[in-house]
């Protein structure tokens, strides 16, 4: 399992003392690294069939779940994107045959 940064997500080695992106000292945070669950890309999934929830996911956990949080914030925001070009698409094809 890799372990994440708390303060900013960001992976870290095991024997890092200090994150290397945000300088937050992993070594006197008793909260400094978080293991990563399996379900992490079921966080991603979720937030891509239910943008809502992904979005409510991701600010709930930024703080406590920093790296689920990312993936269930991308997942929602990847979906509402892939929505955004399937409508855009399809108005681009109905104004053609008009």
């Amino acid at each position: 399992m890799s372990k994440y940064c708390t303060n900013c997500g960001q992976s870290v080695r095991q024997n890092d003392r200090i994150c290397p992106s945000c300088g937050n000292n992993l070594a006197l945070s008793n909260k400094g690294n978080h293991e990563v669950s399996e379900s992490t890309s079921a966080y991603a999934l979720i937030g891509f069939l239910f943008p809502v929830v992904g979005l409510i996911l991701y600010l709930v956990w930024a703080q406590e779940r920093p790296h689920d949080a990312r993936s269930a914030g991308k997942g929602a925001l990847i979906s509402v994107m892939v929505a955004s070009v399937l409508v855009t698409l399809a108005s681009i094809v109905f104004i053609a045959q008009v």
